[in-house]
């Protein structure tokens, strides 16, 4: 199906805007994947904040020319599935997740910071625990030396309460 010249206009003016609030670009080959599978995709990145597309890639070149994902134009080609996300993994996690339980989805690069990622460094991308998950792992680290100290007074306030006994002075 062929776009006339404004529909051009408008899916670069889309994807433009897209690309100047998102942090993470992820690139994936969909060939052989079913509707089904597509619409679960779809929702799952939906539901995470990612922004998931198929757009013709001449198109995305232009949109993201002058931007931070220009660096992946050398990857823009066969039939490609485009992840935006303005959290910086999520989109890394969605396509990764799914192209575990999904052969026939093959994650192709992407582009975080500026910087072109392979194929391993989305994957290494989407290992990375979430923002919450970040978060609350360094509140445990900044209580733990408090709850140490903590235990450790009512360690001694209960032993100078214990009644000294004979066995306690013979030792």
């Amino acid at each position: 199906m062929s776009l006339n010249r404004s529909e051009k206009q408008a899916v670069i003016a889309e994807v433009t805007g897209l690309a100047a609030s998102a942090q993470t670009l992820v690139l994936a080959e969909y060939r052989g994947i079913t509707v089904a599978d597509m619409t679960k995709l779809r929702t799952t990145a939906r539901s995470n904040g990612v922004n998931l597309s198929v757009l013709k890639n001449t198109l995305a070149r232009r949109a993201v020319a002058g931007s931070a994902f220009e660096v992946a134009s050398e990857q823009m080609t066969g039939p490609l599935i485009y992840g935006f996300s303005v959290d910086a993994v999520a989109a890394a996690k969605v396509v990764a997740d799914f192209a575990k339980t999904n052969d026939k989805l093959v994650i192709r690069g992407g582009v975080f910071g500026g910087k072109s990622l392979d194929v391993n460094g989305v994957k290494q991308l989407a290992s990375i625990p979430s923002k919450e998950v970040l978060l609350s792992q360094l509140c445990g680290l900044l209580m733990s030396p408090m709850s140490r100290t903590a235990a450790v007074l009512a360690a001694l306030a209960k032993h100078k309460e214990a009644p000294v006994t004979e066995e306690a002075v013979a030792a």
